[in-house]
């Protein structure tokens, strides 16, 4: 049966590039490291663990080999170890530019070097053994104070980011880094910065990138003056504080964001719990209450819808759905049945969802009529980034078209439309299909593509001509999927 999980810290993955432009790759063939790569994928992605021992010294294990990077005392490398031994020790030492240098703590020397020829041999550092963070999880999500134990959020009425939410709930918590310049800034869901004064600006400026530090697991962001970010006052408001080395005030959890959506019945009103346990489709507006976390569970595929109230949507007697489990089982589990623009639900007694005449829903019916059909909209994706099995979808230099494999990402904007959406590229473009199952990038008119949620943290997205879009071999984003599976699953 699934587990609760509505705050999952991100497990922090992420690539080091060198001075050249180039990745640390640990290669299958000998457990070989090399500087080679020009981009991040899945043999360039390592996770820092801490040492067992309890010591400064840090652990790098290669998440496509499982096994850990290790220095010999003759300077030799390696990524063969399945267990940490001694000479796996590193030690972390960031620099005043936020690059870091990478110190065997056995064997005091420096690791660097270019392409095959690595080594842990330099007695001192230069521009060969520094090596810059680049985060390879997905950049969307939620940033919680360490601290304060509240989420960072963007405070429209004061025009700040604030520490303050007890819950990641609305768009307004969504948080979009962006790696620029070797840096990271802070992407707010309006798509301007957080720079380092507390101020929000709509260019990412020098004052509003970051270099990334780790410590213990958590992140911390350290500004051109090397100050970091912190939660300030009684409002919680982020901006930098006085303080050169973080501590707990300067530390951050990046947490999962899950999809939030808002639901239309047949009678054009928003599904919502604001008058009682009920659920019902009976307001006009949605605000907090007509607004529900869904989780997919990763092996049934069926989802729960999560209140505002801190209820789960939930099976009760004759057919009812109430806002009131407080655990995940099978009562609050539905099947999603994707049908065009409309959505119908199935609950665990096999029957579908649909709007009573009173507004309230149960699951009462055997067949999906009007009443049974849903307008179901992701809200808190005003701003969109996705990554297939090959890399990120960004734009293809000197063309209208979009690549699928690249190891940086451009953010695309969202709008919503009778249960379609439409995506906006660079310079206001339209994403559209072309001939032959192209897709293109400099439409002047939207076209409008169909989100289906076929899995945790990922979504299939179907074109006008009933095909998936999909990565492929030649990097080139084509809608000419049949079925929502594999290349054809976009993290979001």
């Amino acid at each position: 049966m699934p587990t609760n999980g509505l705050h999952q810290v991100l497990k922090i993955q992420f690539g080091l590039l060198n001075g050249a432009d180039r990745y640390l790759t640990a290669e299958s063939f000998g457990f070989k490291v090399n500087a080679s790569a020009p981009s991040l994928k899945r043999k360039q992605t390592w996770v820092l663990e801490p040492d067992p021992g309890q010591g400064t010294a840090v652990l790098f294990r290669s998440s496509h080999l499982g096994r850990y990077l290790s220095a010999g005392e003759d300077g030799r490398v390696a990524c063969e170890a399945e267990q940490p031994g001694r000479d796996c020790r590193f030690l972390v030492l960031p620099q005043p530019d936020g690059r870091w240098a990478l110190q065997s703590e056995p064997h005091g020397r420096f690791f660097g070097g270019t392409e095959d020829r690595l080594s842990c041999f330099a007695t001192a550092i230069s521009p060969a053994e520094l090596w810059t963070v680049h985060l390879a999880i997905h950049p969307q999500a939620h940033l919680l104070s360490v601290s304060r134990r509240r989420y960072v959020h963007l405070c429209l009425r004061e025009d700040e980011m604030a520490a303050d939410g007890d819950v990641p709930w609305g768009v307004d918590a969504l948080l979009t880094l962006i790696f620029q310049s070797r840096q990271y800034c802070l992407k707010t869901c309006d798509s301007r910065y957080l720079r380092s004064d507390g101020r929000l600006v709509w260019e990412p400026e020098s004052r509003a990138r970051y270099t990334l530090e780790f410590k213990a697991g958590k992140l911390a962001f350290k500004d051109c003056d090397g100050r970091y970010l912190a939660p300030a006052g009684p409002a919680g408001t982020l901006k930098a504080g006085r303080n050169t080395r973080p501590g707990k005030d300067e530390l951050f959890d990046l947490e999962e964001s899950h999809p939030q959506v808002v639901m239309v019945a047949a009678n054009h009103r928003y599904v919502s719990v604001r008058q009682g346990v009920n659920v019902s489709a009976n307001q006009d507006e949605e605000l907090d209450h007509e607004t529900f976390l869904m989780q997919i569970d990763q092996e049934t595929k069926k989802c729960t819808f999560y209140s505002s109230t801190g209820g789960y949507w939930t099976l009760v007697t004759h057919g009812g759905i109430e806002a009131t489990a407080t655990e995940v089982s099978a009562d609050t589990m539905f099947e999603l049945e994707w049908r065009g623009r409309r959505v119908a639900l199935k609950a665990s007694n096999g029957r579908y969802v649909c709007m009573k005449k009173n507004g309230q829903l149960a699951a009462i019916s055997d067949f999906v009529g009007k009443d049974e059909e849903f307008i179901l909209k992701l809200i808190n994706r005003p701003i969109l980034v996705l990554r297939g099995l090959d890399g990120f979808v960004c734009h293809r230099r000197g063309s209208n078209q979009l690549d699928t494999n690249r190891s940086v990402y451009d953010v695309f904007h969202l709008s919503f439309s009778d249960g379609a959406y439409q995506i906006r590229g660079r310079g206001g473009g339209f994403w559209y299909t072309g001939s032959h199952g192209s897709v293109c990038s400099d439409g002047e008119r939207p076209e409008d593509f169909l989100f289906e949620f076929r899995e945790r943290g990922r979504l299939a997205i179907r074109a006008r001509s009933g095909k998936y879009l999909r990565g492929g071999a030649s990097g080139l984003l084509r809608a000419d999927a049949d079925a929502p599976a594999g290349p054809a699953l976009w993290e979001y």
